[in-house]
């Protein structure tokens, strides 16, 4: 059964408590009951090159069973308990795909962005104590053994480092040529360094050992990574077999094919996708090492699609923006929907996406500390663009506002802070660090989400802003103290202001707004540049600085940041239209009580409404002509 309304979910819900419902308790029961099930269904597809007829790899659900196991049983004999922790510093591959599962059966996995920096892989491996790390032998174009050496020489708990080696997936004369070119890793570090396909061929295809009696943390996923010390959330079996429940209850089943090119470091992929095809026992394609980004993925996508028979795609809306200037040259019929998170989707791109490819567009919302889903758009039902649907089953959602007499929960339509209890949810231990769990909740069980957001009268969700103060890149989190920080570290510079500014392609980038000690004098660009030099990770390079006369601030001092979002949107928008040569000019940026900052607009000269909607239709912000 799908569902079509917020009531729907709650029917659902109201079948049984889901503790009653029967359900695996561990994720090597979820996986072991589909094998036995479906053994000789397609369940993982990975190819390295993108090409519609390049080489891939497929396992059934018994060849994954099987292998997940073979990696459970290698991790035990490395030494790896309950409560120890292995991380994956890794693009995607089929070990990848194998290690992931295993990992969280044999003790705790942490899945690792190998696009953060040295430093920050270390910081993470520091801050779980992990033992054994999972990554690359050294390969062209990526620099992954290259940064996990360095990490791991400042992680001194790290024992054993496995690594996996991508030529296995190449045929001549490629598989001939990387020896000859394979770059050279200088780092020496104190780990052992074994071939991962070696050691878990040694190992049986079933488990060796006895598996977990009950409920228990099996994942830490870091929420970020942009600064020393990273969140690391932990994820208990319940809530991963929780998204895994909702994906076949609500979306999949054996029948279907996903094509999924988000990172296996992220929890969309892993809990969301991953989680749900070893409930369902439906087929993942995870195409190329680095997913959308690989070389000739977005060239080669829609034939991608006719190669693997897809019936749904996973997607992110910066992924949509790139497809949509490429032409659907190949057979699609089969794709029923695209499921699309992380941010949400401008109008103008939603419609010219549903339009070129016959697709549905589902849009949800989840996130790590949640282990993942909180809402969609009813498959079935009303889609409204914008919002990210209705709450699932099982997850209640609050929309709560801080009194002083304590919380209270808001009005329909009345913003507040978007609080949400369900199975997923680790109430009073989301962090690994106590003290990073205090004020967390409301009621010892709703997580303070630190979105800002609303109910409408039909129970659906809309996201309005951020309580906390976060840059969402693409659904990259990135954090403005770290851009701030290093600016202040300029002799120019006395305070600076980070915000995401809006854009088209990955909803928003950063950008910062500065202002200068008395006397001094520099640029924009001058700033940019040593920002290029002191923020370490490049996604948080800022696309704008502007130098102020002075920051809007608040009465004790502090920068006033929602002025700043007014400017940057007043700024891009206006820039965007000129572009277009349109006779309309942003005058001003409102906070209104339902949709967060809007712009009005005023006409400059004659224009057509329905250009304007489509230029500025392909942000995420509101607009509306000004009264």
């Amino acid at each position: 059964m799908s569902f079509a309304s917020k009531q729907d979910a709650l029917d659902i819900a109201n079948e049984m408590p889901w503790e009653a419902r029967e359900r695996p308790e561990t994720l090597y029961e979820m996986l072991a009951e589909t094998a036995q099930v479906h053994p000789n269904r397609p369940a993982v597809s990975y190819q390295l090159l993108s090409g519609p007829g390049d080489k891939a790899e497929t396992l059934t659900w018994k060849q994954y069973h099987d292998q997940v196991c073979q990696v459970a049983n290698m991790l035990r004999k490395l030494g790896i308990g309950e409560t120890d922790v292995v991380a994956m510093v890794l693009p995607n591959a089929m070990e990848t795909a194998l290690s992931v599962i295993a990992g969280a059966v044999a003790g705790i996995v942490n899945p690792i962005n190998p696009l953060l920096e040295a430093e920050q892989i270390a910081a993470i491996l520091r801050e779980t104590n992990a033992k054994v790390v999972i990554t690359l032998r050294a390969f062209p174009k990526t620099d992954i053994a290259q940064k996990t050496a360095e990490a791991v020489k400042d992680a001194p708990n790290v024992h054993t480092v496995l690594e996996i080696d991508l030529n296995r997936y190449l045929s001549p004369p490629k598989s001939w040529i990387v020896p000859l070119i394979r770059p050279k890793v200088a780092v020496q570090h104190h780990a052992k360094v074994l071939n991962f396909n070696t050691e878990m061929a040694k190992c049986s295809t079933s488990l060796d050992f006895d598996d977990s009696t009950g409920d228990r943390v099996a994942a830490y996923f870091h929420t970020g990574g942009t600064t020393g010390m990273p969140k690391v959330a932990q994820h208990q079996y319940s809530g991963m077999v929780y998204n895994g429940w909702l994906g076949h209850r609500l979306l999949f089943t054996e029948q279907d094919s996903i094509m999924c090119p988000l990172p296996l470091f992220h929890v969309f992929a892993v809990h969301v996708i991953l989680m749900a095809m070893i409930k369902s026992g439906a087929h993942v394609v995870f195409p190329t090492p680095a997913g959308y980004r690989g070389d000739g993925v977005f060239d080669n996508f829609w034939k991608l699609l006719e190669r693997w028979g897809t019936t749904f795609v996973i997607t992110v809306p910066t992924a949509v923006s790139a497809l949509m200037q490429r032409p659907v040259d190949a057979d699609i019929s089969k794709v029923k929907k695209a499921f699309s998170g992380s941010a949400p989707m401008p109008l103008e791109l939603f419609k010219r996406f549903e339009s070129a490819t016959g697709m549905e567009v589902i849009e949800g919302y989840g996130l790590t500390e949640a282990t993942c889903l909180v809402s969609a758009n009813p498959p079935d039902g009303a889609k409204k663009v914008g919002s990210v649907g209705v709450p699932l089953p099982y997850t209640d959602v609050k929309i709560l506002i801080d009194t002083s007499d304590g919380p209270a929960e808001c009005d329909v339509d009345e913003i507040g802070e978007i609080c949400i209890s369900n199975p997923g949810v680790y109430a009073g231990n989301t962090y690994t660090e106590a003290d990073k769990n205090r004020e967390l909740y409301h009621y010892q069980k709703y997580l303070r989400t630190g979105d800002l957001g609303r109910l409408d009268s039909d129970g659906y969700l809309w996201i309005t802003g951020r309580a906390k103060d976060l840059i969402i890149r693409g659904g990259h989190n990135i954090d403005p103290a770290e851009i701030e920080e290093a600016l202040m570290g300029h002799p120019a510079v006395a305070m600076a202001g980070a915000i995401g500014q809006p854009d088209a392609h990955a909803g928003e980038i950063p950008c910062v707004y500065v202002e200068l000690v008395e006397g001094a004098s520099v640029t924009g660009e001058e700033l940019r540049s040593y920002c290029k030099e002191h923020v370490h990770e490049r996604a948080a390079h800022p696309k704008h600085i502007e130098v102020l006369d002075e920051l809007p601030k608040t009465a004790v001092g502090k920068v006033f940041k929602p002025d700043l979002r007014k400017l940057a949107i007043t700024r891009i928008y206006n820039a965007a239209l000129d572009e277009a040569g349109l006779n309309a000019k942003v005058t001003h940026v409102i906070d209104d009580k339902k949709r967060g900052l809007v712009a009005q607009l005023e006409k400059t000269g004659n224009v057509d409404d329905a250009a304007v909607g489509q230029v500025l239709g392909a942000f995420v912000r509101p607009w509306e002509w000004r009264p």
